[in-house]
């Protein structure tokens, strides 16, 4: 895999050291709070975010956390570049409700435009503090002096003082006011710079990155036994002979919530098995037919919001096209099953969890709990991979529950792989009804997108309480009402407003709030299915005009940053336009800017196809991304890269299954995704814009390398497949 950086930036440096400037004059306050940008907004004290040690370190503290897309490492090269500092001398605290701000979730593409905009800000108003500081210190009169700042040294005319020298003095428990510009794009030094990713050596030599990792003084392990459908009933329950195994500690039961716990892990493991078998359940309601999904879910009560109706005069029509696509149901297939250490002490609970969002977990874990808010912390470490709403949150009140009945020792609890397929929130199927009308210069006048969906998110939120276990209880909590996210960013309408100028057009998201299968956040959301949708619809539009698919859409496209990721991924796939379909070879391109506010991103993707199987061999992906100014260009490579396999795997391979009764793809053989050998080979552009406002691009592939591969597909077969994924079984039954 290789990658191409455009348009390098010229970094101007002076003798390894920045002309800074500072002055005396004391600065005003506006009689309202300022309005701060990204996430300073409800995090407004300077020491949330920045401390300066006496030691010659400085702490860097973050919301958001590591969940394998680099973000840390991101945010110490904008605290090093802001603060003038090595990166050598920073450590980050991330995710931790004890030491850092609450910034929610990490998701939606939102931490280098939300937490990394904040840290800038702060970083920048901290050094302006130290400066000032220094002015003092050095005793210079009052006015503008230029002073040179080299890793934490000012100095001035002969005269030097250190940040650490300083630290005593810095007051820094005050509310920023983002007065202090951030540095231009000349002044930087790690930013625009391929550093080595910071969570990467652990993981590569085995070293203790994980939560499964954690190993404390005494620990014990536990496991949960699950119902075997979503409304099954407890009948009766042997406690006894699961108390008497070897091994175990307790045996906790709470309604519909078994879980014991051992000494050992692969005793906790037995005594699972056996809390399986001592266990009698009654099932409950039965699961829509598989076969009927999409039906089902469009029968349901929907509540209709029209999210886009651009009406413009009539205009004559040439050919109108309609077509239906649909996403199965798709789960987050984390490699590392779900897992989480909890300890109660002294009346206080401590959870090491890889939750995305600490601060909602822990408001969601005193609600199950009943118990004070403050009385639990929750710490981030990393987990093998989520991107969305899976079971780290669930298990964290598992792993909780447990610990209340340890007598002060922590407990890890491990999900097996059938806890994690059988009952973390899968993403949403989904349906989308397309309708396009083209004049007879061959440009589309007239557009419709219609998308049935349920919601995209049932995170721990400030309503209800959305964690499994909590439901389960003698004493049940309830969930939270599931919801829309609103427009722009959107749900399962993301992306469902095309970026393309149409005169006319309506974009109707039907939001059905029943939900016969759990659901909730999966990378992307709704934005990977109506990228699909659009950009397969965009092909197909383009076959009917006999415009090459490029050219058809450089001609909807009146914004040119969009353009320029199209003629880049173009070029650089060495496009050439109206070859020959049907050759068994083919080739296909899909774009998007992501949520219609962050990164620009281009794919054509090559495939070769075997007629007889059926099967699809990824041949080669070629991207272009803009995400405004780049603050690692290999980090965001890595993000493209691993964007386009998942996304590959997805439209390929990955669906759940089930049947009247429960979830049938409880492991890896009913489960299938991408394999190492099935990667294709990949090469990403990055267009920098140094000068523009960094956008999130964690998400940015998924939507167009799967319209890539439908178009690829189509482009190699003359058959045009609209139903996810894209199987061998679906083609060779579209081959007949």
């Amino acid at each position: 895999m290789t990658g191409l950086i455009l348009s390098r930036r010229g970094f101007i440096q002076s003798a390894g050291a920045l002309t800074l400037a500072f002055s005396l004059a004391p600065r005003g306050f506006a009689a309202e709070p300022a309005k701060l940008p990204g996430s300073l907004a409800n995090n407004r004290m300077l020491d949330a975010w920045v401390r300066i040690n006496a030691d010659g370190t400085v702490t860097i503290c973050t919301g958001k956390v590591e969940l394998g897309q680099g973000i840390l490492t991101a945010l110490e090269q904008i605290a090093a570049d802001e603060l003038e500092v090595e990166p050598k001398r920073i450590t980050l605290i991330s995710g931790d409700t004890g030491q850092t701000p609450d910034e929610g979730f990490t998701s939606g593409s939102q931490s280098i435009e939300y937490s990394g905009i904040a840290l800038r800000y702060a970083c920048a108003e901290v050094r302006q503090v130290l400066l000032d500081l220094a002015a003092k210190r050095m005793d210079l009169p009052h006015g503008n002096y230029a002073a040179a700042v080299e890793d934490g040294t000012i100095r001035y005319n002969g005269k030097s003082v250190t940040y650490w020298e300083l630290a005593g003095e810095a007051d820094l428990h005050r509310e920023a006011t983002a007065g202090f510009v951030p540095k231009s794009p000349q002044g930087l030094r790690h930013i625009g710079q391929s550093k080595p990713r910071l969570d990467i050596p652990a993981k590569v030599t085995g070293g203790a990155s994980y939560v499964q990792d954690i190993r404390l003084p005494g620990m014990l392990y536990g496991r949960i036994s699950r119902p075997p459908s979503y409304s099954a009933e407890l009948a009766a329950f042997d406690e006894a002979r699961v108390r008497a195994m070897p091994g175990v500690v307790a045996v906790v039961r709470d309604g519909r919530f078994l879980g014991v716990i051992a000494e050992r892990e692969e005793q906790a493991i037995a005594a699972r098995d056996e809390l399986a078998r001592a266990a009698q359940w009654r099932d409950g309601a039965a699961l829509p037919k598989p076969e009927d999904i999409q039906n089902y879910l469009r029968s349901l009560p929907a509540e209709e919001h029209v999210v886009s109706n651009k009406e413009a005069a009539a205009t004559a029509t040439r050919t109108t096209l309609e077509a239906a696509y649909t996403r199965p149901y798709t789960a987050h297939a984390s490699i590392g099953p779900s897992c989480a250490v909890a300890q109660v002490k002294d009346g206080a609970l401590t959870v090491w969890t890889h939750s995305q969002g600490v601060f909602p977990l822990r408001r969601d874990l005193a609600k199950a709990l009943d118990i004070d808010v403050a009385k639990i912390r929750c710490v981030h470490a990393q987990g093998s991979g989520c991107y969305g709403h899976n079971g780290a949150d669930d298990v964290a009140l598992d792993a909780a529950l447990l610990a209340r009945a340890a007598n002060g020792r922590p407990v890890k609890v491990q999900w097996m792989r059938d806890d994690e397929f059988g009952w973390e929130p899968f993403g949403p199927a989904m349906s989308m009804k397309l309708r396009a009308s083209l004049d007879d210069g061959g440009k589309i006048v007239d557009w419709s997108h219609d998308v049935w969906t349920n919601t995209h998110s049932m995170r721990p939120e400030k309503e209800g309480c959305n964690l499994l276990a909590a439901w389960h209880l003698a004493q049940p909590k309830a969930p939270g009402k599931p919801g829309i996210i609103p427009q722009p960013a959107g749900g399962g309408d993301r992306n469902a407003v095309p970026l393309y100028d149409f005169p006319r057009q309506k974009v109707t998201h039907h939001f059905i709030p029943a939900m016969p299968i759990r659901v909730s956040a999966l990378r992307a959301l709704g934005g990977y299915a109506n990228i699909f949708a659009i950009e397969s619809f965009m092909d197909e539009l383009a076959r009917a005009a006999k415009v090459d698919p490029v050219e058809f859409r450089m001609r909807h496209l009146g914004d040119p940053r969009a353009s320029a990721v199209v003629k880049a991924a173009a070029s650089h796939a060495g496009w050439q336009p109206n070859l020959p379909g049907g050759t068994g070879k083919g080739r296909g391109i899909g774009f998007a800017k992501y949520k219609n506010l962050s990164a620009y991103l281009a794919v054509v993707v090559d495939v070769e196809m075997d007629r007889a199987s059926g099967a699809t061999r990824l041949v080669r992906a070629t991207a272009a991304i803009d995400a405004g100014q780049v603050i690692n260009p290999n980090g965001l490579i890595n993000q493209t890269e691993g964007g386009i396999i998942q996304a590959a795997s997805w439209t390929l391979k990955e669906q759940v299954l089930f049947n009247p009764q429960h979830i049938v793809s409880r492991d890896w053989s009913r489960y299938p995704i991408l394999t190492f050998p099935e990667v294709p080979a990949i090469d990403v552009v990055v267009l920098d814009r140094p000068t523009e406002k960094s956008l999130g691009a964690g998400e940015a592939a998924q939507g167009p390398t799967a319209a890539a591969i439908a178009n690829a597909i189509a482009h190699a077969t003359g058959l045009r497949l609209r139903d996810l994924p894209l199987t061998p079984e679906r083609i060779k039954a579209a081959f007949g």
